[in-house]
């Protein structure tokens, strides 16, 4: 689990968000030293992910509260499996209950996705990424949830790794100009990060290939035109495909020789995986 500050501040903001100035229908029937225990039920089949979350959010709510972890991120999950208990002060659980489903029924559903992509993989070499289309916020969260599915994540945000596309390209005049710029700009601050350039066809492939950069993304080829690229970059660095990529034509890319395929709908279409926490 990703111990982060942007995290702890995503909690904090959770809380205030759903509990204002207070739960008034747990404070006005609950007494406040009744204590209780509850179940994270699971009610579908998928990957169960968020449980260390939970935890945090267990803590940063209440500390008193006990969990007792039956099963930890990454287990494949069927209905009827308990994830964890939880006993403590009543009025605790009854307050932090919607938040940790939130969190984890979203999580899991993107592990499950993710899992699902990654098994149509199988048997080839060809790593399933993740993107930036992701819920605001929830950044770091989600990606956790890629890897806990068995995928790799891209990068992080805008300042971890230089990604030259489409409008960066146009924008500075062309692919040599918008990678020499970006390495004169690297040396000025002095930076050294991977440098990965779309390319929209074979003469952008060419001209990318002058330079000594990390990965070329294959954009919106077709299967056949990806196995070509791969064929005529031979290992000159790495390949990445994207674009109106489907479950159904995945593997045929993969099969292609890509080493990444980043698919966008890891995050950003995704099922919530259903679960319930009752009181026990």
């Amino acid at each position: 689990m990703i111990n982060n500050s942007l995290i702890d501040n995503l909690i904090a903001i959770a809380f205030a968000e759903d509990i204002g100035d207070g739960d008034h229908t747990t404070l006005s029937c609950i007494p406040k030293n009744t204590e209780g225990s509850a179940q994270l039920r699971i009610k579908q089949a998928g990957v169960l992910c968020g449980v260390e979350l939970a935890e945090k959010i267990f803590a940063h709510f209440d500390k008193t509260l006990h969990i007792d972890i039956l099963l930890t991120d990454g287990t494949i999950i069927k209905p009827g499996d308990i994830a964890f208990t939880v006993r403590g002060k009543t009025q605790s659980i009854l307050q932090t209950e919607r938040l940790i489903l939130n969190f984890m029924q979203r999580l899991s559903g993107i592990a499950t996705t993710t899992k699902m992509y990654v098994d149509l993989l199988e048997g080839t070499d060809t790593k399933i990424l993740d993107t930036r289309k992701t819920t605001p916020g929830m950044r770091l969260l989600e990606k956790y949830a890629v890897r806990t599915g068995g995928g790799y994540n891209h990068r992080i945000g805008l300042y971890d790794m230089i990604l030259i596309k489409d409008n960066h390209i146009d924008y500075a005049g062309g692919v040599t100009q918008a990678i020499e710029k970006t390495q004169k700009y690297l040396r000025t601050i002095n930076k050294d990060l991977k440098i990965e350039v779309e390319a929209r066809n074979f003469d952008e492939i060419d001209e990318i290939l002058k330079f000594d950069v990390h990965r070329i993304l294959i954009d919106n080829f077709t299967p056949e035109e990806t196995r070509e690229a791969v064929k005529h970059i031979n290992g000159a660095c790495e390949t990445e495909s994207s674009g109106g990529i489907t479950k159904e034509s995945i593997r045929a890319y993969a099969e292609a020789g890509v080493d990444f395929i980043s698919v966008g709908a890891l995050t950003h279409q995704i099922t919530s995986l259903d679960m319930s926490l009752k009181a026990i």
